[in-house]
């Protein structure tokens, strides 16, 4: 590949640059983003050889998107018009199905990969990128029977090289689960952060008895709401889905607080405490 573009350089498409500079030493990294200041940072880091624009994506061997995922359609859309044949595109959207059904029946269609990693922290910017982000960390691949053959091995033989596990998953299932497991945590976080910067405005001291679990906790509340919003739009049904039973849970916890169950409350724990195998790859019965 001697020229690769990236449309978006933040945590995500500059993290990805920073391992293609690696794989690729030949290649030259063309950056293409809408905040003229983050390029800038992304060429004074070398994270990036070269600022481009929209255009140069029709000389581009590869493209990566990783932008807020309300831009995706209608770029990706464009991007597939403008590229060149045998060009792949791949979109990094942590939603999947609009944006897979937004180009389902473009010309273009079998030059797209859609892919999700499984990776990420609470910064953004080019400045947030950093090499090691995706090692050991999963790549959701959604429709990938889509894609041409010979493009999606080099999508996987690049996405296995940088150190990633493959998971191939349905597009809605894909929003479904990650509704759970990543959106309802960021709307938790938020919500954390709210009430305690609410109860703050009228108690000065709070914020000096934030310990380690506050922190960890409400970490996921620094994370941009220009990113962050659009994935709410775009999720909305699911992410409903998930705060309905996530409300319930807290209006039971309440109930069994208030009538002094403490038997129950301390039952419900240590059957959660089940949460640090299964995030350790055991197979677990949950009851």
């Amino acid at each position: 590949m001697k020229k690769i573009a990236f449309v978006g350089v933040g945590l995500i498409g500059g993290s990805f640059a920073l391992e293609i500079k690696l794989l690729y030493p030949q290649a030259q990294l063309i950056g293409i983003d809408k905040n003229k200041e983050n390029i800038q940072e992304a060429l004074d880091l070398k994270i990036i050889d070269k600022k481009g624009t929209i255009d140069d994506v029709a000389c581009a061997d590869m493209v990566l998107i990783s932008i807020p995922v309300d831009n995706i359609p209608e770029v990706l859309s464009d991007i597939l018009a403008r590229v060149k044949e045998q060009t792949l595109v791949i979109d990094m959207g942590s939603t999947k199905a609009e944006i897979c059904q937004s180009v389902e029946n473009h010309p273009k269609r079998n030059q797209f990969l859609a892919a999700h990693p499984i990776a990420g922290t609470e910064y953004s910017g080019a400045k947030s990128a950093f090499r090691g982000l995706f090692a050991g960390k999963t790549m959701i691949v959604c429709e990938v029977e889509k894609t041409s053959f010979a493009l999606q091995e080099k999508a996987l033989d690049l996405f296995q090289k940088i150190g990633m596990r493959i998971r191939y998953m349905n597009p809605v299932m894909h929003d479904k689960h990650i509704a759970y497991v990543s959106h309802l945590s960021h709307v938790i976080s938020y919500m954390l952060g709210k009430t305690v910067m609410e109860k703050e405005a009228s108690e000065k001291d709070i914020f000096d008895m934030a310990g380690s679990g506050f922190a960890s906790t409400v970490r996921l509340a620094k994370s941009s709401a220009s990113m962050w919003v659009p994935i709410f739009k775009q999720n909305r049904n699911y992410l409903l889905e998930c705060l309905k039973e996530y409300i319930e849970n807290l209006h039971q916890f309440e109930q069994l607080l208030a009538a002094e169950n403490y038997s129950r409350i301390f039952d419900q724990i240590d059957q959660i405490n089940q949460i640090k195998d299964i995030l350790n790859g055991k197979n677990i019965q949950i009851k």
